[in-house]
């Protein structure tokens, strides 16, 4: 049902958030309506409906026949094939079942080291287990939300109504896109973005409309801190008032994401508590993943009895037996009130100085695959955002987030504030931080509509297109100055680019952190590395004319934050204004690239090496002889410097001579050697510029066909190498086609061999150990697959004769930290451990390499669903320290760290492009 004219008859808020989803709505069509809350329908208990205000944001995967269909049964029809439980009995069965629960799905939306759209959820478990991703779990939650809307309003169904979805305000454009996809997913195609920080305030407006003048008499800026289950948001809001004594509100500053907030003091806490489970048990006891987290939710319900008014002086924590091998039956501890007081107030909300600043590192606390921030002191950040968000400190603060409905924890904060203030601050009462922000919400949808006060201040943070002028990508010009209004679009004319139709367009942004001061205007040129930028996912699109031609084209830019909430970016014809192309950001990008590497400079003789390529390979043919042929490289290496030395810009020039020139290769044996050796080389290791996906899939063009020289073994072995050199810019499926040809080259018998297809390439053993160990994006079953193989040939070989190659192979298929694939896809645990005690019963000192695979094996990572046990690891490190293992071997084993060059090129095969680095 609609309005009058189509117009839509309820204003929706929704608050997807990392604990629970809340909804909120009020009648579109009249002024003085109310913002109720939508009790949403929901499973409370086996065959049990219930309606909640409050949907925790959790699905549980049952196994097969765990429950009856008709414990299942909500009262409308469910399209979820997959019978995942959602909501409090999702809760419930997670905290008795381990590893079926998929929780903090947001979180994972603002992960960007892993795929956010492959099933990669519940992480760490096993197997037999179903998967979904952030985005589809994140999507799951607003189709219930839906269902349950449209069971209830079915003359208004929820995709007809004024949607507003709420975001972390530091949520960025990556993680706002996902947001989008998962509501598209859902069957909510058009709706609007609000910040939570935003939403709260926007709740406490609309409560307080009445008295506002008089609320906000003495204020003039408010802080409004944001502590939720899985995020921490700071939001400034400035007060001014008008000529009639009116307040005027205006966002002026918004916070860096963190991934910190309730579900870090449930961990904490878990921690204790498994450790106090432990005690007395003859050899300790470490948690698996999936217990640690079943642990989390048992914490969770003590931390929020032990933190709440008139709490108990202790609770009990229980784990319940589930058959692990790990724990036999129910395992209990206690933990007391100022335990718990001490552990979350003192640990998370620190009385600091506001000169401290939050400790910084490349890596935080993984746990469950999450890159928690590395510091866990609140209030060392809100220290640290203040400072750098320069101006009077903050004289009103609102809370919002279910952290603080434990009072302590309110306290402490106002207490940390008014010390650094020398006086107390004004505190904003919030009657429901679980609900607020969706009332927010809609509150917002009325402002929109001149119904409520409105908070002013546009585009939170500046945005800047890198300019990447003669190498120098920290250079970057200012294309939305911060506080630009909504839906105003800005044309960056002073700058003109020509690009070419029918060809990818890539260009890299950047997104000021913070700024000091007055925000850079449009046009102006800053330094990425004067100040605390974030790079933003490159965007990109291929400019298609009506007509299909490939002329070259002048365009400009033009930037808009939308009334969604979101980066848009289009080039404009400068020509004809109505030629338009959105540029869209891409998600999937490597998180190792690094800059336009088009646009950097390159050598100046690359003309001449150019030349020397087109004579061999171009497409007049010339009279030239084997010898010359043969020597291209060292030609080519004469004029630019040893191959060593070319960086990822020149590479990627000889790369697109190559690949222009790529029938030249069927020439001759020769030709064709050389060819496949020098363009795997220069596309290697198949991203790091902007353009290489583009480039990858001209490559990929050429895979069916195979090679034209099929006898030539030569041949046959640089076509392998060269899928080797870049595979990882194949995607799963590319490198899943891969493993068909790895499979039939080790396993066909002599019937296969002989019908085998001519474009299927020979590969010997050697050439498919190297290839098998490069493909880190299948599942983590057929790598283990391929383990299986290594192991079979090193027990093959015995004790003395293990064979270095297949050594190497096996520490990259069981890598605990892969280079460019995702964490979840690595080799179970179990497996890598069984893997180990083979290497174990090798001889280090006389085969060095066997250490060197034992390392990468034991690696520790921080996740426990890919670390291998304690008393393994306490093995394998004795043995490295009693062979004289390289320091850093044994720190890998220890502690988390990060390769050095000559690890990082053993364990690559060969060295990376200079300037090119591996975050891993």
């Amino acid at each position: 049902m609609r309005g009058a004219e189509g117009k839509p008859a309820f204003l929706v808020g929704i608050d997807l958030g990392t604990t629970n989803t809340v909804v909120a709505y009020a009648k579109a069509n009249d002024a003085q309506a109310e913002i109720n809350l939508f009790a949403i329908e929901q499973l409370v208990a086996p065959g049990e409906v219930g309606a909640r205000p409050l949907l925790p944001s959790l699905r549980y995967h049952p196994a097969a026949g765990e429950l009856a269909a008709g414990d299942l049964q909500l009262p409308w029809p469910q399209q979820d094939l997959e019978h995942a439980v959602l909501g409090t009995l999702a809760r419930q069965l997670g905290a008795q079942v381990p590893g079926r629960l998929v929780s903090s799905a947001k979180s994972w939306l603002s992960h960007a080291n892993v795929d956010r759209q492959a099933p990669i959820l519940p992480w760490g478990a096993d197997a037999d287990v179903a998967k979904v991703s952030p985005v589809a779990a994140s999507a799951s939650y607003l189709a219930y939300v839906r269902a349950a809307w449209n069971h209830r309003f079915p003359h208004a169904p929820l995709e007809e109504q004024e949607l507003v979805l709420t975001i972390p305000a530091s949520f960025d454009e990556g993680a706002r896109a996902l947001t989008l996809a998962s509501a598209r997913m859902a069957g909510l195609p058009t709706l609007r973005l609000v910040e939570e920080p935003q939403a709260a305030f926007y709740d406490f407006l609309q409560r307080r409309r009445a008295t506002l003048r008089d609320d906000l008499a003495d204020t003039r800026r408010i802080l409004v801190c944001d502590v939720g289950g899985g995020t921490t948001d700071f939001s400034l809001i400035d007060v001014a008032f008008d000529d009639d004594g009116e307040p005027q509100l205006t966002r002026s500053s918004v916070g860096n994401h963190l991934i910190l907030g309730g579900d870090n003091m449930d961990l904490a806490l878990a921690h204790l508590v498994e450790t106090r489970m432990a005690a007395g048990v003859e050899g300790g006891m470490k948690l698996s993943a999936a217990r640690l987290s079943q642990l989390m939710e048992r914490c969770r319900a003590a931390k929020e009895l032990l933190l709440s008014q008139d709490a108990p002086d202790k609770a009990t924590v229980t784990l319940l037996g589930g058959g692990s091998r790990l724990i036999g039956g129910s395992r209990s501890a206690d933990v007391t009130r100022e335990e718990v007081a001490a552990m979350v107030v003192d640990g998370f909300f620190p009385k600091v100085e506001l000169t401290e600043t939050a400790k910084k590192g490349r890596a935080g606390i993984v746990e469950f695959g999450l890159p928690y921030a590395q510091d866990a002191a609140i209030t060392r950040h809100l220290a640290s955002f203040l400072q750098q968000h320069q101006g009077a400190l903050p004289d009103t603060l609102l809370l919002n987030g279910g952290v603080f409905r434990a009072d302590a924890l309110a306290r402490r904060l106002a207490e940390t504030m008014a010390h650094w203030r020398g006086q107390p601050l004004t505190i904003l009462h919030n009657d429901n931080p679980d609900v607020a922000v969706a009332r927010g919400a809609v509150a917002y949808a009325l402002a929109r509509r001149g119904q409520a006060p409105r908070i002013g201040g546009g585009s939170p943070r500046s945005y800047f297109l890198v300019l990447g002028e003669a190498g120098k990508d920290h250079r970057a010009v200012c294309i939305l100055p911060r506080g630009s209004a909504s839906g105003e679009e800005i044309r960056l004319t002073e700058r003109l680019f020509a690009l070419r139709l029918g060809r990818p367009v890539r260009f890299h942004l950047a997104t000021s952190l913070f700024e000091a001061g007055t925000p850079p205007q449009l046009g102006e040129i800053v330094d990425l590395d004067a100040g605390e930028y974030l790079r933003l996912p490159p965007l990109a699109s291929v400019l298609q004319a009506e007509s299909g031609d490939k002329r070259d084209i002048t365009v400009q830019l033009a930037t808009v934050m939308t009334e969604v909430g979101t980066l848009e970016v289009h080039c404009v014809a400068e020509a004809d204004a109505s030629q338009r192309w959105l540029l869209e950001f891409q998600l999937r990008a490597d998180k190792e690239e690094q800059g336009d590497g088009e646009a950097q400079a390159v050598s100046p003789r690359i003309k001449e090496a150019i030349e020397k390529i087109e004579r061999i390979f171009g497409g007049k043919a010339q009279k030239v002889d084997t010898k010359e042929v043969r020597q291209l490289r060292q030609h080519l290496e004469r004029g630019l410097g040893g191959r060593e030395s070319w960086d990822t810009p020149l590479l990627r020039q000889l790369f697109d001579a190559l690949m222009l020139r790529a029938r030249g290769r069927r020439r001759s044996a020769e030709h064709e050697r050389v060819w496949l050796n020098l363009t795997g080389y220069c596309l290697r290791p198949g991203y790091g510029d902007t353009l290489d996906p583009w480039r990858i899939e001209q490559l990929w063009a050429l895979f069916d066909t195979g090679v034209q020289h099929h006898k030539d073994n030569q041949v046959c072995a640089e076509w392998w190498t060269l899928w080797r050199r870049v595979a990882g810019g194949l995607s799963t499926e590319q490198q899943l086609r891969l493993l068909d040809d790895f499979a039939f080259n080790l396993q066909a018998d002599a019937a296969q061999r002989g019908s085998r297809p001519v474009t299927l390439v020979n590969g010997s053993d050697d050439d498919m150990l190297r290839l098998g160990a490069s493909l880190e994006r299948i599942p983590g079953a057929y790598k283990a697959e391929v383990g299986a193989w290594l192991i079979k040939r090193l027990e093959k070989a015995g004790r003395e004769a293990a064979d270095t190659n297949t050594l190497w192979a096996l520490a990259r298929v069981g890598a605990r930290q892969p280079f460019h694939g995702s964490a979840h896809e690595v080799v179970d645990s179990a497996t890598v451990a069984e893997w180990l005690h083979v290497l174990l019963a090798l001889d280090w000192k006389k085969t060095e390499p066997a250490a060197f695979a034992a390392t990468h094996l034991a690696r520790m990572t921080g996740d426990r669903s890919r670390d291998i046990g304690d008393e393994l690891r306490a093995t394998v490190l004795t043995r490295l320290k009693a062979v004289g293992a390289p320091p850093l071997w044994q720190a890998m084993v220890s502690e988390v760290t990060q390769l050095d060059e000559a690890n990082t090129k053993r364990m690559l095969g060969e060295a990376l492009p200079p300037g090119l680095k591996l975050i891993g």
